[in-house]
């Protein structure tokens, strides 16, 4: 094992070959540590890395997460991390709003380890953070290139707006994030430091975020089982984009985000990402 700096990263080399998967603790651009993990493609040497944003409550190691990052291996390399105030990253968690810090950090440090192309796919939380991070970071926003951009991007269970409670789990959900008792219940049911501030001020929602994303391609991915966030959603995001700019999969029978995610469905969104 070995170890070495790389500016704001510092990379840990934990295979028994120099182009094995590292372990990494990224800074953001707010000071926050985060935690990350690179795994090279299984196919062989690639220009592509696809770097995996989770949702609520997950981390670089839940079972879910490790699942599809082994998936994706097989179109590309992966890096995958912890979300401030998830796993053993740094911070509390702001559910959204300064965790596309974390994704540009995770992004950034993909493009350091040679990949001429990074690619985003995100997960419930994480996918409404995948869509504001291409608005964000693309070239509407931002005069030329920078290095925390995103060639692709996939959407999966995100929310289109704010603030929804229309559906029982978003109600328990907003108890957690909101409330003293169940932030208490978020940290030690759910490993999960949540921050006590609400946002101020408000950020871009996804909906707002879509129309701010081309020309980088776009795939919207919804459940139509999904108990937290209906089909008025994915729907509503999609129409967000330009003509011809976004594509829509509503998969039957699948639920929530990642968990929900089966092996079939990771891989069209494997192919799709490294199609480019």
């Amino acid at each position: 094992m070995s170890s070495a700096g790389e500016g704001r990263f510092h990379t840990v080399d934990v295979s028994r070959i120099t182009s094995g998967p590292r372990r990494a603790t990224l800074t953001t651009s707010d000071g926050v540590r985060i935690e990350a993990f690179h795994e090279p493609s299984t196919a062989g040497p690639t220009d592509t890395a696809i770097v995996v944003a989770h949702g609520f409550t997950g981390s670089v190691d839940r079972p879910a997460v490790r699942r599809a990052a082994r998936t994706f291996t097989r179109y590309a390399a992966v890096v995958t991390f912890s979300f401030r105030g998830h796993g053993r990253s740094g911070g509390r968690s702001t559910v959204g709003d300064r965790e596309v810090l974390d994704l540009a950090a995770a992004v950034e440090w993909a493009r350091s380890l040679g990949y001429g192309r990074v690619v985003t796919v995100g997960f419930s939380m994480g996918g409404s953070v995948v869509l504001r991070h291409a608005a964000l970071y693309g070239s509407r926003m931002h005069e030329g290139r920078t290095e925390a951009r995103t060639d692709a991007v996939v959407s999966v269970s995100a929310p289109a707006r704010w603030y929804y409670r229309g559906t029982a789990p978003m109600r328990r959900l907003h108890w957690v994030v909101t409330r003293p008792a169940g932030r208490v219940v978020g940290r030690y049911g759910f490993r999960t430091r949540i921050h006590h501030r609400d946002w101020d001020p408000v950020p871009l929602s996804p909906v707002e975020s879509v129309p701010l994303i081309a020309p980088v391609p776009l795939l919207i991915v919804h459940g139509d089982s999904d108990p937290y966030f209906p089909l008025d959603h994915p729907r509503m995001l999609a129409a967000a984009a330009e003509e011809g700019a976004a594509e829509l999969w509503l998969e039957p029978g699948m639920g929530h985000a990642e968990n929900a995610a089966d092996e079939a469905l990771l891989r069209r969104l494997g192919a799709w990402l490294t199609a480019g």
